[in-house]
């Protein structure tokens, strides 16, 4: 990259006239015209008038395969996730860094560790989030674990679990050379409980409203936290802010999921993400459901029974004295991270970009809600670069235009610096050391379909137990096999392994459940494919190399032959089974 304005994310002065050399994937040298050559046949980007800097952080995310291209095309080249992608979370990472996949790199914890799983029927992987631990010691057997899985990082997601198992995770991530994130909402690990143990990171700002108030909740259920910022008390918001300083903890306050409709630029919001989706080369891929979800943020709020004529007359969905001091609470939500940010801490922009959002602008959005609290330009962008890298370990590769980083880097065509809506007025976008094609296609897709929510291995796991208990009762009663009249609904219940490799030799996985019968077909991909019978409830299936030749995440499924039996009223299927899914990631 030759000419043009040089903001390097590490918050000193612009250098003008710059020029960036790339070779590979890396960043070889960074200095200004004249004062470096480079081979007489290299790929020049001309970029006078314009401004360089490093790709861009959405630190918060719940990543869906149909983000790829919208992330690129608004300067976006890193994710971080909140751990809910599972086994599938580390070959969908890899496959985009080694260019397999287009998209942005998506750093993940891969699970979290909670206070009490909802979904936990003890058939789950030790990946399919989250996980309950009921000790220190199995708390830091999670910790090995994930980073066995290959996370990123470790999620503690609220502040219920005993303080010993906190710190034994902590400790553990330690030794394993991972940071770790808090959502530090109590009772027992609150925002400085979580500084203190060296947390880089509180997602949402989670149970910073509670600290800081004068009269903080008992409980955070019901209460809608704009009521608890209300009460900021002063004193307690600068002694929480030197703590979370001093201990290098950052926060990412993913305003606009947390406090819809209170931003000043609301309806611009609503305005652009409409436009966005209307793209007919986004409209090919991005899943109609997902679209309708994605803007359903701004249906209008209807105006609950309990409220009556007071908030009809006053156009308000809460009376106006809640209006008003929930308008209150906003402006101290946004006060609070302003004096956090200018008193040296890092705040990260993330706008928790789900099914919910519209990725790649929302967390311009984002951006626009840190300067909308005063937030400074060139402290919005270290906290969209340097600071999102540093808070995951990964300030030596990438979050800046330094030798030796990694090449992802954008140019806009206006001056950041003045308003930080111009960084997305994006002219090109490097990643990885390469050109990205810009635009949108209507062929984009992404094998492994990773969706927000959660990416198990076998689906319908609680169905499965329910239909066992309907079944059997509360042992485990017979598994099946036998050669029936008619045919019970089959399930399964576990698969082993969850994934292979891409152009790998034939392999056995096995399927565990219950209702298998003598004429059951297994099928993978669509196909049927032969198995071995272990024992009633085991099957053990074969798949063939030549099945192995691509990548991505496939269905295996057991079908039973009609008639199907129901003697017992219940039509718990259609005789085929839930879904276990087999991923084949890629070969490097």
């Amino acid at each position: 990259m030759r000419g043009g304005t040089l903001i390097d994310g590490n918050g000193g002065a612009p250098i003008r006239d710059a020029v960036v050399v790339i070779q590979g994937d890396r960043i070889t040298n960074v200095s200004r015209k004249g004062q470096v050559t480079y081979p007489a046949g290299a790929k020049v980007i001309k970029a006078d008038g314009k401004f360089v800097l490093p790709g861009l952080w959405d630190a918060q995310t719940i990543y869906n395969w149909y983000y790829g291209e919208l992330m690129l095309n608004y300067g976006i080249t890193s994710t971080i996730g909140i751990g809910n992608s599972g086994e599938i979370g580390a070959p969908h990472r890899d496959a985009i860094i080694h260019g397999k996949l287009v998209g942005p790199r998506p750093f993940t914890a891969l699970s979290q560790i909670v206070t009490r799983s909802a979904k936990d029927t003890g058939l789950e992987t030790i990946l399919t989030p989250g996980r309950a631990p009921k000790s220190a010691q199995e708390t830091r057997d999670l910790v090995k674990a994930f980073t066995a899985g290959g996370a990123d990082m470790i999620i503690f997601q609220d502040g219920g679990l005993p303080m010993e198992y906190y710190q034994a995770g902590f400790d553990e991530a330690k030794k394993a050379g991972k940071p770790v994130f808090t959502r530090a909402s109590g009772p027992n690990l609150g925002p400085r409980e979580a500084a203190l143990l060296g947390s880089k990171n509180i997602p949402h700002s989670v149970g910073v409203a509670a600290a800081v108030a004068k009269n903080p909740p008992a409980s955070r259920n019901g209460v809608n936290e704009l009521d608890v910022w209300a009460d900021m008390d002063e004193a307690k918001a600068k002694d929480l802010i030197q703590v979370l300083v001093e201990h290098g903890t950052a926060l990412t306050p993913t305003f606009k999921m947390q406090y819809p409709g209170y931003p000043k630029d609301w309806a611009r919001f609503e305005q652009e993400d409409r436009k966005l989706l209307s793209d007919p080369n986004i409209a090919a891929y991005y899943p109609a459901d997902r679209v309708v979800t994605a803007l359903a943020t701004y249906n209008p709020i209807r105006i609950p029974p309990w409220c009556g004529a007071v908030c009809a007359d006053s156009g308000m969905p809460e009376p106006p004295e809640v209006h008003e001091r929930r308008v209150r609470g906003f402006q101290n939500a946004l006060r609070f991270h302003k004096m956090f940010a200018d008193a040296g801490g890092h705040l990260t922009s993330g706008g928790n970009t789900n099914a919910t959002k519209v990725p790649g602008i929302n967390m311009h959005h984002e951006m626009m809600i840190d300067a909308e609290a005063g937030i400074r330009p060139m402290q919005i962008i270290q906290g969209a670069t340097k600071w999102s890298a540093e808070m995951i370990d990964k300030g030596k590769e990438l979050g800046t235009v330094e030798v030796g980083k990694l090449a992802d880097v954008i140019i806009v065509q206006r001056d950041p610096l003045q308003d930080i809506k111009n960084l997305r007025a994006i002219d090109s976008v490097i990643f990885d050391g390469k050109v990205v094609e810009l635009g949108y296609h209507a062929w984009y897709s992404d094998p492994f379909r990773r969706i927000s929510g959660y990416n198990p291995p076998v689906e319908g796991l609680q169905w499965a137990e329910a239909f066992r208990k309907a079944m059997f009762g509360q042992g485990r009663g017979p598994a099946g096999l036998g050669d029936p009249v008619e045919s019970p609904q089959p399930a399964i219940e576990t698969i082993d392994p969850v994934m292979l490799t891409e152009g790998g030799p034939a392999a056995i996985v096995t399927l565990k459940g219950f209702n298998f019968v003598r004429k059951s077909q297994v099928l993978f991909k669509d196909i049927p494919v032969p198995y071995k019978v272990v024992s009633p409830g085991e099957l053990q299936v074969s798949i063939d190399a030549s099945l192995l030749k691509e990548a991505g995440w496939f269905d295996l499924v057991v079908k039973n032959p009609w008639p199907l039996n129901r003697d017992n009223g219940q039509p718990w299927g259609n005789g085929t089974s839930n879904k276990a899914h087999l991923i084949i990631k890629y070969r490097y």
